[in-house]
């Protein structure tokens, strides 16, 4: 709107995990800065690693968030695995990668039912729903139930798993409690997914678009998140060791997390960007889901992530029956006899020569990277890990230069409420305890 200056501040805006600031200054109608900055001090975990045996290094890893501590100790694993030239057994695989599902089946449960859901209930937090909607809230908690209880059986617990190590597991789970999680996950896909679909398919998102470089791993067999070539809109397909000339990671003066270009311009990772790039392979059930839903693959409305969120629910769900059902039909075997694990100061000791690796997997906010470069006496010399919503900062604040000029004519509650919930449609972990948010447009 010609003419129109702002001055909105919003501070303590809930549902996003960590200290973050958005900074719109609109003066006579034009646009003049957009930032989102982030004041969370830095964490130094890859400063942690450094001088650490390298079967320490996944324990330490799986502390870097609560909510995705089994992609952070997959990728971990998987750097380790690349340095040293470890293959997996295909069981080993395919239970990480049930971990790995059951894990997005518990992150996306808490977004798009407890974090993203309250804003079209014009609510503050998901608490009123438990009595106004009480299905919905107990279908949200059915699934994190799920997912723990998977990652419980499988790993000892969700949040910093105890027995998933490098080249295996030091404990091994048995066919009896596979064949019990296979019904479970069955129920919840007859009882529990249609009613969040039917609650979704009600849904009003907000008409924004604005077309993203999408970035995320590719497999021509899987709709990927354990394993794959990374695919970006921009760069094209490259192997996981040389994400480094594709992926160009910036210092900016407003924020404690770099943000992540592709190489040139920022790019999204996550659901919305996993579903655009590999639609096809979703599982069946998941393809229905997207129909019902009302979302085509491409999508290029950020606000589009939580719907997307809500499919590879239904995709985890069939995924994880359907390898639940391969493992019982080949028998789970003990291969610690065979393999025994690296998982203690007893390991077995890398070759006596510097090696370095490269572990890529996608979390539920999107594709992470650990890199480690580790030394002949089995000491981390090197480590970098790049984390999803670092990689998306870059790509928010493209969203909302363009967002916020085509809503000036809107009144300042609604510019407000539009500008949050496109922030938490990323469904941000700008850190892993603090809950803040605070939005300034200035004069």
């Amino acid at each position: 709107m010609t003419g129109k200056d702002l001055n909105i501040y919003v501070h303590h805006v809930t549902r996003v995990e960590g200290h973050g600031n958005i900074l719109v200054d609109v003066k006579n109608g034009e646009l003049k800065e957009v930032k989102l900055e982030i004041i969370e001090s830095p964490r130094f975990f890859e400063a942690m690693l450094v001088g650490r045996r390298f079967p320490e290094a996944v324990h330490i890893a799986s502390r870097i968030c609560g909510i995705c501590s089994i992609s952070h100790t997959a990728a971990s694993i998987k750097a380790i695995e690349d340095a040293l030239d470890i293959k997996p057994t295909w069981q080993t695989e395919t239970l990480r990668k049930i971990l790995m599902e059951a894990e997005i089946l518990d992150s996306h449960a808490l977004h798009s039912f407890f974090l993203a859901v309250p804003d079209f209930f014009g609510l503050p937090s998901v608490i009123p729903m438990a009595s106004t909607n009480p299905d919905v809230v107990k279908t949200a908690i059915n699934f994190k139930k799920l997912a723990h209880e998977i990652c419980d059986v499988m790993v000892g617990r969700h949040t910093h798993p105890i027995s998933m190590v490098v080249d295996g597991f030091t404990n091994l789970v048995t066919e009896e409690q596979m064949a019990e999680l296979l019904k479970k996950i069955k129920a919840a896909l007859k009882n529990d997914v249609p009613k969040m679909l039917e609650f979704f398919s009600r849904i009003k998102f907000p008409d924004f678009e604005r077309k993203a470089n999408y970035t995320c791993l590719v497999n021509p067999e899987m709709y990927p998140f354990y394993d794959g070539m990374i695919k970006s809109s921009e760069a094209g397909v490259y192997r996981h060791r040389d994400y480094r000339q594709k992926i160009v990671e910036r210092v900016v003066d407003h924020s404690t997390a770099k943000h992540a270009f592709g190489p040139v311009k920022p790019y999204m990772v996550g659901a919305l960007a996993r579903f655009n790039t590999n639609y096809k392979q979703l599982m069946p059930g998941a393809q229905e889901a997207a129909k019902m839903l009302g979302l085509e693959a491409p999508s290029y409305n950020p606000y589009h992530i939580t719907l997307a969120q809500v499919v590879e629910i239904v995709h985890c769900l069939e995924s994880m029956s359907r390898l639940i059902e391969q493992l019982l039909s080949r028998g789970i075997r003990d291969e610690r006899v065979e393999r025994p694990p690296l998982a203690g100061w007893s390991a077995r000791l890398p070759p006596a020569k510097k090696s370095w690796g490269v572990g890529v997997v996608e979390a539920p906010r999107g594709l992470l990277i650990h890199e480690y470069r580790i030394n002949g006496n089995g000491t981390i010399d090197a480590a970098n890990c790049i984390i999803p919503t670092a990689q998306n900062l870059a790509n928010i604040e493209a969203d909302m230069r363009e967002l916020v000029p085509q809503i000036l004519d809107r009144s300042k509650e609604e510019i407000t409420q539009l500008l949050e919930m496109l922030v938490r449609s990323y469904d941000p972990c700008i850190s892993c305890s603090a809950h803040l948010l605070k939005v300034d447009f200035v004069e």
